[in-house]
């Protein structure tokens, strides 16, 4: 069986590559090789993939990509909140556009699967508690609240609100463009899959980490921002008070799941969290990260400030990837640091989060 891979030299796409070169699936990839994500690392493809590059958005090279392949693995993306709130025309170019000129083009192909790579940010807040025990699935900060550090968000009488693992009832709430798009991406591939008979997945990442993320990247990954700065002897940069809580989920876990998507037919139609299923909270990461790299001293900077379209606290509830892929993470946050570690070093990360800290500031996008 041949798999398509659209994004497949990125960090996530070649980690799925790898898992399903061993599992005997002939594997397809089809990347643009963009220079945000590429230019300061080596390109590594696994060995026995075959790679086109191309960019999404361009039908002849997606048609190309698409011959004689049975199923698809769709990652192509831009990847980032905070850029995404002023690079408007590029995200969604390349995440909605992208994803309508690959479905247009499989139309009338024998692929028979497709599964889609979709995020936790959809979800805008997670899901939250009041006292009482009443879920609450439209949560949002007030602007007013932020600017004077109330960074929790409160309930609808300015109560107190618990944090609890988000499952794919609650409501998505979109509370940046980047969101918007992947949103716009895991839509587009149900709707399709069901009009054309296709089964389609989509799988909702929560904060991927592993070896081989782009360190010199700053809108990639929490962990990689962080490991750049320490690298550089810099000290993490973090937004708000450092007590804002996520899910961090090996690539290899995640690289996993995608193959148990296209391998079992119960997941078809379906949206599922892929997460480890644990909380953590940003300022322990980084200081986690820190000790793990030989420079405990090295504290993070906490910087009291809000980003435009982050949000406070959001991590998975696995239950349903448990009972319909059989999936079960394998590496923890805790003990899974040492290979990535092992990468910032030998990678020799170029330090970006300045110029992003820049440049969203001189947008507004920072209060």
């Amino acid at each position: 069986m041949t798999i398509l891979i659209t994004g497949g030299c990125g960090f996530i796409g070649r980690h799925v590559a790898e898992e399903l070169l061993q599992s005997g699936y002939e594997v397809r990839v089809l990347d643009a090789l963009i220079d945000q994500v590429h230019a300061d690392a080596e390109l590594v493809v696994p060995e026995g993939a075959e790679v086109i590059r191309g960019d999404v958005r361009d039908k002849d090279a997606v048609r190309a990509a698409l011959a004689n392949v049975d199923g698809v693995i769709h990652l192509a993306a831009e990847v980032g909140v905070g850029q995404s709130m002023y690079e408007i025309a590029r995200y969604v170019s390349c995440n909605d556009l992208g994803t309508a000129v690959l479905l247009e083009a499989m139309i009338g192909m024998p692929v028979r699967k497709i599964v889609v790579a979709s995020s936790m940010s959809v979800y805008g807040e997670g899901l939250y508690l009041t006292g009482d025990g009443r879920r609450l699935g439209y949560v949002r900060r007030r602007s007013h609240h932020i600017k004077r550090g109330q960074w929790d968000p409160l309930g609808p009488d300015d109560e107190p609100l618990t944090p609890v693992a988000t499952d794919e009832e609650k409501p998505v709430d979109l509370a940046s463009i980047y969101a918007l798009t992947k949103y716009a991406q895991e839509k587009q591939v149900l709707i399709f899959g069901e009009a054309y008979g296709l089964d389609a997945v989509a799988l909702r990442l929560f904060n991927v980490f592993g070896a081989g993320q782009a360190l010199s990247n700053p809108y990639t990954g929490v962990l990689a921002n962080f490991g750049s700065r320490l690298a550089n002897r810099q000290p993490p940069m973090i937004f708000e008070d450092g007590k804002q809580r996520r899910d961090f989920v090996h690539v290899r876990d995640v690289a996993r799941a995608f193959r148990l998507a296209l391998e079992k037919p119960a997941a078809s139609g379906h949206v599922i969290n892929i997460g480890s299923g644990l909380a953590y909270s940003i300022a322990d990461v980084a200081m986690l990260l820190a000790d793990a790299m030989g420079v405990p001293e090295i504290a993070p900077d906490i910087m009291n400030k809000a980003r435009s379209g982050d949000i406070r606290n959001c991590f998975a509830d696995i239950s349903k990837a448990r009972e319909l892929l059989g999936f079960e993470p394998k590496y923890h946050l805790e003990n899974s640091l040492a290979p990535f570690v092992d990468w910032v070093r030998q990678t020799g990360a170029i330090d970006r989060g300045a110029e992003m800290k820049r440049q969203l500031e001189e947008r507004g996008l920072v209060s």
